[in-house]
């Protein structure tokens, strides 16, 4: 199979992804934390690559310890979810640029780790995306009704008896696993657009919750193909490429939600929220 070939199939597999992951993310409101843990991630290839071993494997062993540091943070008396994000964050990206620049001879430019490269995707970058949108969609489904009751009623879940920390162990898994994933083709910068752009847009579009992962994996195919293509045929870069196709792509979403709202408020006795709102 061609570069070009296999780039495709990465970014089909990551696009269904989005699906899983992106629409845990947006729905349960962990954008930051995703965007924290992309960025964080950088040291973990940089220490990988001095050792000559698997970047990938790295990043994933590095993005588990940042894990569990912003979980101890995160019950800081007086501090939360966001404010460990923030720390973590801007922690892991200034030891990755510190280690990175102590070692100009690091043998692979600082800007793969960062923005990726979809046209440089070898067979077991491929092998690791397929194997976690596989695990990925089966935690998810094994796991579905306690997401959704623990996501819009966590009150209600902790009062039915139900534990927490086995839905979160789940969720931060899977969108921790779909960060790594992507880093390869789109980096740590841009990999958080192909997750979250298309569930993002899905949720404005989508008439009903179950609806949204269908169309963030069909929108996070067609936006990844169509950055793609674009960067082959103006000569684009295309990790930056696939981000603005997928920026357009929620552009797009929210220009088409927001006509259908106006269209609605000019109808006598028609009710602006959807049921999905109202859920």
């Amino acid at each position: 199979m061609s570069y070009l070939g296999m780039a495709a199939l990465e970014l089909t597999l990551l696009g269904l992804l989005s699906g899983v992951a992106g629409t845990l993310i947006v729905l349960r409101r962990r954008s930051f934390f995703a965007v924290a843990l992309s960025h964080a991630t950088f040291p973990g290839g940089v220490v990988f690559a001095l050792a000559g071993w698997n970047l990938l494997l790295g990043q994933a062993l590095f993005a588990g310890v940042l894990v569990l540091a912003m979980t101890l943070l995160s019950r800081v008396p007086g501090q939360g979810r966001q404010v460990a994000s923030g720390v973590v964050l801007a922690f892991g990206f200034a030891l990755g640029t510190l280690l990175s620049s102590l070692n100009p001879g690091l043998g692979i430019p600082v800007e793969a780790l960062l923005v990726g490269s979809p046209l440089a995707i070898g067979w077991a970058d491929i092998a690791a995306t397929a194997s976690v949108l596989v695990l990925a969609t089966a935690l998810c489904w094994i796991f579905a009704r306690r997401i959704l009751f623990q996501t819009f009623d966590p009150r209600g879940f902790t009062a039915a008896g139900f534990r927490t920390w086995p839905v979160e162990l789940v969720v931060v898994a899977v969108i921790a696993a779909g960060v790594v994933v992507a880093m390869p083709a789109v980096g740590a910068i841009l990999g958080i657009a192909v997750l979250i752009g298309p569930a993002a847009a899905a949720q404005l579009l989508a008439p009903r919750l179950q609806w949204i992962p269908v169309i963030s994996a069909l929108l996070g195919v067609a936006g990844g193909l169509l950055g793609l293509w674009a960067s082959r045929a103006f000569d684009l870069a295309a990790g930056g490429s696939i981000g603005l196709a997928m920026s357009a792509l929620y552009l797009l979403a929210l220009l088409g939600r927001r006509i259908a709202v106006s269209r609605r408020a000019g109808v006598p006795g028609a009710d602006p929220l959807t049921a999905r709102e109202l859920a």
